[in-house]
This record gives C-alpha cells, sequence and structure tokens, in this order.
C-alpha cells in the first residue's frame, strides 16, 4: 500500500512540473490592440464591417457571372468554348479567392 501511495505522489510531483521547452508567453503586440478611429469607432469594426460589403458584392457578381456561364456553356457547341467562357471562369476563381482570403483574416 505504501509503494503504491509513494508512486502516486511522485506521478503527481511530475505532473505539477512544467516542461523547460515551452516557450515563455508572450505579450499582444500592439498591432492586436484595438485603436479607435478619430470618430470613436473601433478601427477593426470598421475594417469587418467593410469586408462584409465587400464580400456581399463579390458574392452578387459570382452569382451573376456564373448565370451568365451557364447560358453560355448551353448555348454553345459541345466541342467549342469560347475564350470569352474562359475569361469569366478566371474572374469567378479570382472572386471566390478574394473572399475566401478575407474570411480567414478573422
Amino acid at each position: 500500500m505504501r509503494l503504491v501511495c509513494l508512486f502516486s505522489i511522485a506521478v503527481l510531483v511530475m505532473l505539477g512540473q512544467t516542461p523547460e521547452d515551452l516557450p515563455p508567453l508572450r505579450k499582444l503586440p500592439e498591432d492586436a490592440v484595438d485603436r479607435r478611429l478619430p470618430n470613436g469607432k473601433s478601427q477593426r469594426n470598421e475594417i469587418i464591417k467593410e469586408d462584409h460589403k465587400r464580400n456581399l458584392n463579390d458574392a452578387a457578381q459570382l452569382a451573376k457571372l456564373s448565370g451568365e456561364i451557364k447560358e453560355e456553356l448551353e448555348k454553345s457547341d459541345p466541342f467549342v468554348v469560347s475564350l470569352k467562357t474562359v475569361k469569366k471562369l478566371e474572374d469567378v476563381e479570382k472572386l471566390s479567392k478574394d473572399i475566401r482570403g478575407r474570411l480567414k483574416r478573422y
């Protein structure tokens, strides 16, 4: 019984120690502090609101482009793809990457 108690105490002592290879705690950089605009509003909140508006506009443009691409593909020959359609597909890809990038920021 004593051996079990001594072993459990030793385990608890070892678990209570912190490993020395952990990086030290660091303070937040000054950039992480929420700054205020001259009108008193939070700069971060204003950036988020502007990104949201841009995301909505880009999503509307994505929907419009995808509809146009669908119409062009339905009208075209199965063996021929127009350069206009390819350009629109590249625009769709660029818009979706822009939206994804803005969403990953926060």
